[in-house]
């Protein structure tokens, strides 16, 4: 009689494990790409500079270069805004920074600018407690008319509903929804979170959305009206919510994710969600290959920073850095090098690509054949890490 029972003999056992399979998380883990990852390769065509068309319109608002100043503090007053507009971009305004808090605002961006590094935590934290003016949002917009630009304003979520209709009502031309990740759905037992379907319908000016790096979330924010998404979580270098919270998705893959939703949200419905890059651009090389990964325009801070025009006197610092609980952001030292012109169109008087940008995107889409930024974003790009020191020892030597 068999006894059932009894311990199956080794070889049993060990046959049994050999064909047990364990799935891990790390076994399903996909490749990403950032700007260093990739490069572009050229095609059969080439053209003159001269003949790259960069303008387009952007959620109602004529652009000539497709360029945004980043919505903060340290970067975009009434005075950049100006100056950007009569370039052919557009600054947005943070109405939560010190220009919606202080009748001066210079006094206290020398404050922080000039603060120790031991000191500065606990100075962002006391000037950004003073309470929001409404009087001063609509000061502000009347001053980025009368400096010759559209009022582009941000604001988080929970700020939105309170700030939109007001901004609205007092002339700006473009609502900027902005939190750390945006989705399409909120859910919190504290609260009545924001409806941005609700938001976008009653709001009469255009409403754009960030940020995020999903292709799903992307295109549900465009079900619900939004008039741009923002691609972009942790890559700017004044953003440190990659390090304090370990989310983020490097932006070659964001982005070409994002525009993945805006062309299957096109051909469904007709209807076009420009894509804007969102930060980890520093140089000429970089804003080509965000196109080419999809973007339609390029929101940029600290490059900006370091023009004479910005507010933060060679210093930059995330929207998120005055939290006082969880910052995440600080602030960098980034220098002044000149003109807000000169960094975007030169003549640059670096080798690095960090000035004359916009001269860099256009020389780049020239040499790919790329009349349009449409045209930018059908180029082939190319997994090659090895084109950043390729050939450069002399260069990493010096």
């Amino acid at each position: 009689m068999i006894d059932r029972t009894a311990t199956p003999p080794i070889s049993e056992a060990s046959s049994a494990a050999q064909r047990r399979v364990f799935h891990s998380k790390v076994d399903t883990i996909r490749p990403t790409y950032g700007f260093e990852d990739v490069s572009l390769a050229p095609g059969t065509d080439t053209i003159e500079p001269a003949d790259v068309d960069l303008a387009q319109t952007f959620c109602g608002i004529e652009l000539s270069i497709p360029i945004l100043a980043s919505a903060m503090d340290a970067v975009v007053d009434t005075r950049l805004a100006g100056a950007l507009a009569r370039l052919g971009g557009l600054a947005v305004l943070n109405l939560e920074g010190v220009q919606a808090r202080y009748d001066d605002p210079d006094r206290v961006l020398e404050r922080i600018a000039t603060a120790p590094d031991s000191d500065v935590q606990a100075i962002l934290t006391e000037a950004y407690r003073e309470p929001i003016r409404e009087e001063l949002i609509a000061r502000r917009l009347d001053e980025i008319h009368a400096a010759g630009s559209k009022a582009a304003v941000a604001a988080t979520p929970g700020a939105a509903r309170r700030f939109g209709p007001f901004c609205a009502e007092h002339g700006a031309d473009l609502f900027l929804v902005q939190s750390q990740v945006s989705s399409a759905r909120h859910l919190a037992t504290d609260y009545d979170p924001l409806s941005l379907a609700d938001f976008t319908r009653y709001m009469p000016i255009p409403v754009a959305v960030g940020n995020t790096t999903n292709a799903e979330a992307a295109f549900a924010l465009m079900e619900q009206g939004a008039a741009a998404v923002f691609v972009g979580v942790g890559p700017g270098a004044a953003c440190t919510t990659r390090e304090v919270l370990g989310i983020g998705v490097p932006q070659v893959t964001a982005i070409s994710d994002v525009a993945a939703a805006r062309d299957a949200y096109l051909a469904e419905t007709g209807r076009y969600v420009p894509v804007v890059a969102d930060g980890g651009m520093r140089r000429g090389g970089e804003l080509a290959k965000a196109i080419a990964a999809g973007a339609d325009v390029l929101m940029i801070g600290s490059p900006l920073a370091r023009a004479e025009e910005a507010p933060g006197r060679g210093t930059n610092w995330g929207m998120a850095a005055p939290s006082p609980t969880l910052p995440r952001g600080t602030r960098i030292k980034v220098g002044t090098v000149g003109t807000l012109e000169r960094i975007l169109l030169g003549p640059a008087h670096v080798t690095d690509g960090s000035e004359n940008l916009v001269g860099a995107l256009r020389q780049s889409m020239a040499a790919l054949g790329a009349r349009t930024i449409r045209d930018m974003q059908r180029v082939e790009m190319v997994y090659a890490p090895a084109t950043q020191t390729e050939g450069k020892s002399w260069q990493r030597s010096r």
